[in-house]
């Protein structure tokens, strides 16, 4: 593994009830118009790049402003339902972002031959592919004012970081190039929102969240990639998991100290998003510290107050059979419209084309969300779903200077 955010949904993945129903409205107008976004510039096609962690730059341009949005009408992922859905220079600048990380995410299986990559024939349609999307790119970032090529700078020097990374030396030496591309797209959304002054904020925060992101999803690669001999960061420079867990949650809160600096007109969401979500997806990668949780949280896999720590994405058993779910009424993880992709252990890599197809079917019934857990429709690892029990995020808190935040301490 040799890039960061290989899952195609990113590391933030919100349950919609620690969102509240203000907050995910807007989260799901985000990620609608990110994916409108992606279509009406660059076809249908493009929509496929849309991923849960590049909807943060659209997030964060409205943040800084006001609200722009309109009207879409139905959309068979949304159930055949209209929404309003966020428009603009920051879902376009999410869209430009979504399809340099798709690119790269290409190229990286390409170079490494993973899965049906081994094939001639399909590395010649993943370069094609990755070209085109960089191309795309490279357009709308133009009529933004944005020069994604500093971007695509970073990610192609992620090969020579790489070779050059030995036993012992550090892992944050292998992150830099992710740090630096995260950080000039999410400064970027203080140019587009007319706060400059924000710039330098918003880039640590971009920074470290790039170095999180790269960092957990070598956590949650690391079985896969012991057992099929992949490069992977940690197994590479000798970082512990332990060690991997302290710069997590170092970088985790340098974003929340960093989003202090950040004058917002509305910072709820990106506060839910970059604050909250990021600290759950690191309970997600790593499992709990073992320390209490909030009353309110009772998600699955929580006895007493404090939750196990969950066996690491691709290590679990298969499921045990099962008519439905805990709630009822609902198929359980293999059954019914769930049945495929089906989840299989040791995970089971699938090819581009057969990847996306499982992302359509995945969003169009609702696997992201309600089963639990799901198989990545490239990878074939397991994630966990959001259908969980824990109580409203929706804390209350304004986000960003001067509105303080009274919840942080509670992990809700």
């Amino acid at each position: 593994m040799s890039l960061s955010l290989r899952t195609m949904f990113g590391i933030i993945r919100p349950c919609r009830n620690r969102l509240g129903a203000d907050l995910r409205e807007s989260w799901l107008a985000h990620l609608c118009g990110l994916c409108l976004a992606l279509r009406d510039d660059h076809g249908h096609l493009a929509r496929v790049v849309t991923n849960y962690d590049g909807l943060v730059v659209s997030a964060l341009v409205e943040a800084q402003t006001t609200r722009s949005r309109r009207v879409a009408g139905p959309c068979a992922l949304r159930g055949m339902r209209s929404a309003d859905v966020a428009v603009g220079a920051g879902a376009r600048l999410a869209a430009a972002v979504s399809l340099v990380l798709a690119s790269a995410k290409v190229g990286d299986h390409v170079a490494d031959r993973d899965g049906a990559f081994r094939r001639a024939p399909v590395r010649g349609l993943g370069r094609q592919v990755a070209r085109r999307w960089a191309a795309q790119a490279e357009s709308t970032g133009a009529d933004l004012g944005f020069d994604t090529g500093v971007l695509v700078a970073a990610v192609r020097r992620q090969p020579a970081v790489e070779a050059a990374a030995g036993r012992g030396g550090s892992v944050l030496a292998v992150t830099e190039p992710t740090e630096t591309a995260a950080g000039e797209a999410v400064a970027r959304t203080a140019v587009l929102a007319g706060r400059p002054a924000n710039a330098v904020a918003l880039r640590e925060v971009g920074r470290l969240f790039g170095r999180l992101a790269h960092l957990i999803d070598a956590v949650e690669d690391l079985a896969e990639d012991r057992a099929s001999g992949s490069w992977n960061p940690l197994e590479a420079t000798g970082t512990s998991r332990a060690e991997a867990r302290r710069l997590c949650e170092d970088a985790a809160l340098g974003i929340e100290l960093a989003l202090e600096d950040v004058e917002f007109t509305d910072g709820r969401l990106v506060h839910a998003l970059l604050v909250h979500e990021v600290r759950e997806s690191i309970r997600r990668a790593f499992g709990s510290p073992g320390g209490p949780e909030a009353a309110q949280c009772r998600a699955h896999g929580v006895e007493g107050g404090a939750r196990r720590s969950a066996p690491a994405a691709g290590d679990r058993p298969p499921p045990r059979p099962t008519a439905g779910n805990r709630k009822g009424g609902q198929p359980g993880p293999g059954s019914g419209l769930w049945s495929w992709p089906a989840l299989v252990h040791p995970p089971r890599s699938r090819g581009v084309l057969l990847g996306c197809l499982a992302v359509l079917y995945q969003c169009g019934t609702c696997q992201y969300c309600c089963r639990d857990p799901f198989p990545g429709p490239w990878s074939g690892k397991w994630r966990d779903g959001c259908d969980c029990d824990c109580g409203s995020g929706d804390c209350g808190c304004s986000g960003g200077r001067g509105g303080g935040c009274d919840c942080c301490g509670c992990d809700c």
